[in-house]
């Protein structure tokens, strides 16, 4: 019989861990680029910590002899109620990057968030990602076009559905990205993005292949500038797309845009909305017809001081009362983090920064192991609470902790 300790990586068995061991294996500049939040942290520190006012009720002497931790997503019955979330430029953290991530979740059977400014292309993370869902996080930039193109590749490449990231009008300040004076090193592209063939965009065609783009030679790269407005007249943004430079939309409106991004991605891709946090935007998205809503503030990154997503999750799931499904990002670092999310009336839970943690220490294999280690504490978080579906997770089995230490029912 196998050693049980086999099984188990025994440099890392928690999250915790994985991010000790992460934290070795980056560059400082890579290391402040994923980790740092906006301005003083303190919302992303809330992300966490928010967790512990939350307290489990178990219930006991129920069979628990055959837990089922699965959850249906896009027509997919993934093997956990929680996925991957888009996380930018993962070939920072390890050169398997964003293909690793997505053989990961295969292997796994979960689904995949992918960023619009990946270090692969959305076309080639979709061969290596299998038959699990992958859904396309979109920044829909002032010259509709760029977002234009990548939606009708992304269609062509069979994601599910776009988050439009909502969140962010501007770019939050992010003091070490500043003083790091953060960019993408020369060897390193934005898969959907590169330098050079198609207008300022830089974009290639859907045929060339990850060899291909990697014999091309080095292009210099052009200047690209941020947009800006000038009295009454708004100047759009210029030179190749880059994240700080067209990522920002402060132009961005219900209104306006909704509606043209559900008729570039229906039917065959959902349109969600990644980044509401009140009962208002929730409501609105409900009347603006879109498929889902995922409670977010961005990993800390855009509004410092703004509500933990777990603290904010309540008021959207009650203002949209089922009408549409509403999942949750940030913060989540344990199983018991996402039984708390369900049983707070998440539909669905994303983990960014640990995949970037388990690439940094093992590529692929790391994100797998990331994986494991949630997916095992979930099953076990749900044993010990009493339930076998994750349908079962409910209010019930919670308590939460007042300003003063007193315990009460939700």
């Amino acid at each position: 019989m196998a050693d049980k300790a086999s099984t188990h990586d025994l440099n890392c068995l928690t999250i915790a861990e994985l991010e000790a061991a992460a934290h070795e294996r980056m560059d400082k500049q890579t290391r402040d680029y994923y980790n740092e939040g906006a301005d003083s942290n303190s919302t992303l520190r809330e992300n966490i910590t928010a967790y512990a006012k939350y307290r489990i009720r178990p219930r006991v002497l129920r069979d628990v002899s055959r837990i089922d931790t699965s959850k249906s997503l896009f027509g997919f019955r993934n093997s956990v109620p929680f996925g991957v979330a888009p996380t930018a430029m993962q070939r920072l953290a390890h050169s398997d990057g964003e293909l690793g991530t997505a053989r990961a979740c295969m292997t796994a059977g979960v689904p995949m968030g992918l960023s619009s400014f990946a270090t692969h292309s959305l076309e080639e993370v979709a061969a290596q990602g299998g038959e699990n869902p992958k859904v396309l996080q979109l920044y829909l930039f002032e010259e509709k076009e760029h977002s234009r193109r990548l939606i009708a590749r992304a269609k062509k490449a069979g994601f599910k559905a776009v988050f439009l990231t909502v969140d962010t009008p501007m770019l939050g300040r992010r003091n070490e990205e500043i003083r790091n004076q953060f960019t993408l090193p020369p060897h390193l592209e934005i898969g959907n993005f590169p330098p050079g063939e198609h207008g300022d965009s830089g974009e290639k065609s859907d045929e060339e292949t990850g060899r291909e783009k990697a014999a091309r030679p080095s292009m210099q790269r052009r200047p690209s500038a941020r947009g800006y407005t000038d009295g009454d007249k708004r100047v759009l943004p210029t030179g190749p797309v880059t994240f700080h430079t067209h990522a920002p939309n402060p132009t961005l409106t219900w209104e306006e845009d909704i509606d043209w991004l559900k008729q570039e991605c229906l039917p065959e891709m959902e349109v969600w909305l990644k980044g509401i946090a009140t009962s208002e935007d929730a409501l609105l998205a409900v009347h603006h017809g879109v498929n889902g809503i995922v409670v977010s503030n961005h990993g800390g990154r855009q509004l410092n001081g703004a509500l933990a997503t777990i603290d904010a999750l309540p008021e959207v799931v009650e203002a949209v009362q089922g009408k549409i499904p509403v999942h949750v990002d940030g913060g989540i670092r344990h199983g018991t983090d996402v039984f708390k999310a369900l049983a707070l009336g998440a539909d669905f839970c994303w983990v960014g920064r640990p995949a970037l943690w388990g690439l940094a220490y093992k590529g692929q294999a790391g994100v797998e192991l990331m994986l494991k280690l949630l997916s095992d504490e979930v099953s076990l978080c749900m044993a010990l609470a009493g339930t076998i579906k994750v349908e079962q997770i409910t209010r019930d089995y919670l308590m939460k902790i007042d300003t003063n230490g007193f315990v009460s029912r939700l």
